[in-house]
């Protein structure tokens, strides 16, 4: 049964491939950062053109993200895009991290096929919203208080 389910798994990778990059495909089936964080500084839930949505959260020590992780209900491109810009922002300033867009994704991705570009956009605006909550809760930082997720 095991050899029947890799020569499986070994197929879709090889039509996968015909479609995705080797970093697309990677971030997909081992995804960096997945799952939320309980003391998160700052938190974004974003719904998608496409319906998927994607949570970030982010933490911050002196004004560069430390940590960051991701969720998403979406596809596998989704799955990948929350792993880049994961990635991508961890180290980051928070100005710098701003700045990421959805070509920075596309970029580290190596491409994705234009009907999956929305992925790396809904990614890229869940780190930004991200970021504008944690920018928030330090001009206020009684609402972190009240904060759920």
């Amino acid at each position: 049964m095991t050899s029947e389910f890799d020569e499986l798994q070994e197929l879709i990778l090889e039509d996968a491939r015909k479609i995705y990059s080797e970093t697309t495909i990677d971030h997909f089936m081992k995804p960096r950062n997945l799952g939320d964080m309980g003391d998160a500084d700052g938190f974004a839930k974003v719904i998608g053109s496409c319906g998927d949505s994607m949570e970030i959260w982010l933490k911050v020590k002196n004004g560069t993200i430390a940590n960051t992780s991701f969720l998403t209900d979406g596809c596998g491109t989704s799955i990948a895009s929350g792993s880049m810009v994961t990635e991508i922002a961890r180290g980051k300033s928070i100005s710098e991290a701003r700045r990421i867009s959805q070509q920075d994704v596309l970029s580290a991705l190596g491409g994705l096929p234009e009907e999956s570009e929305h992925c790396a956009l809904l990614a890229a605006d869940a780190l930004k919203e991200a970021i504008k909550d944690y920018l928030a809760m330090e001009r206020e930082l009684w609402k972190k208080a009240y904060r759920k997720h």
